[in-house]
């Protein structure tokens, strides 16, 4: 039994499935844990921090090569030095490509830029970054969250298969555990911004084989948001027939 808000919560036990049973410890935190984007001022101790790195540490990767470097940031000075950075380099590329902004003739040219810087990184300005980092450069939301923690992912490419997979995997231990433990954790990859300034190149010592493009923010919740979030339903195709037979369809989810 799980005690919350004063009542018992029932959770199956591990090691064990039966039909329509309810969730299990570990299930009930992949379930629950979201990204926190508030944070309070006061650090996480110390030895919590190893603890949860040790999850990190334990996770599969391809031939066991674990082609990860971990660093973490706790310093206010150099927190602070990271987030005015990463605004200046973040402010210097909107400038550019911000077509939102601006007189007529401006906004025109500004969307040529922004076409053109999409075309090579699809991905990181897609629809939903590219809102975040105009509003980082507009000065209405911070980039690292205020966090007093930052737990650096330091990309080894010489890792076997796909290490930036086996990063994921080892990301996700880390939330996973943080959750476990009580605390909020958030997947950053603006971090990557920093990467064009050489000073934060030398400083994590980022030169081949190693590329660092993703972070987890850390510390206490503000205010406390766990709590399961919906998802999309996903239709799912299942061969359990003959070689020549049609999947079924099934939806999960529901």
């Amino acid at each position: 039994m799980n005690v919350k808000e004063g009542k018992l919560e029932e959770m199956s036990p591990l090691y064990a499935y039966e039909e329509g049973m309810p969730w299990n410890p570990v299930e009930k935190i992949i379930m629950e844990r979201r990204s926190i984007r508030g944070f309070r001022s006061d650090p996480l101790p110390d030895a919590m921090i190893e603890r949860i790195l040790e999850a990190g540490r334990f996770a599969p990767s391809a031939g066991n090569m674990q082609p990860w470097r971990f660093i973490v940031v706790k310093s206010r000075e150099m927190l602070a030095e990271m987030e005015k950075d990463a605004v200046k380099v973040i402010k210097f590329f909107m400038f550019f490509m911000d077509y939102t902004k601006g007189n007529f003739l401006r906004r025109i040219v500004a969307k040529i830029y922004a076409k053109i810087f999409i075309r090579f990184l699809p991905n990181e300005l897609q629809p939903v970054p590219f809102g975040l980092m105009s509003q980082i450069a507009q000065g209405q939301t911070p980039v690292f969250h205020n966090a007093p923690t930052l737990l650096l992912l330091v990309e080894d490419r010489r890792g076997v298969s796909c290490p930036p997979m086996d990063i994921g995997i080892c990301g996700q231990n880390i939330v996973l555990a943080a959750h476990s433990l009580g605390a909020g954790s958030c997947w950053i990859g603006l971090i990557k911004v920093l990467m064009y300034l050489p000073k934060w190149r030398k400083k994590f010592g980022i030169k081949y084989p190693y590329r660092l493009e993703v972070c987890i923010a850390l510390g206490w919740q503000k205010p406390k948001a766990d709590g399961m979030v919906p998802r999309e339903t996903q239709i799912v195709e299942w061969y359990d027939k003959g070689l020549n037979d049609a999947p079924q369809m099934k939806k999960q989810g529901e």
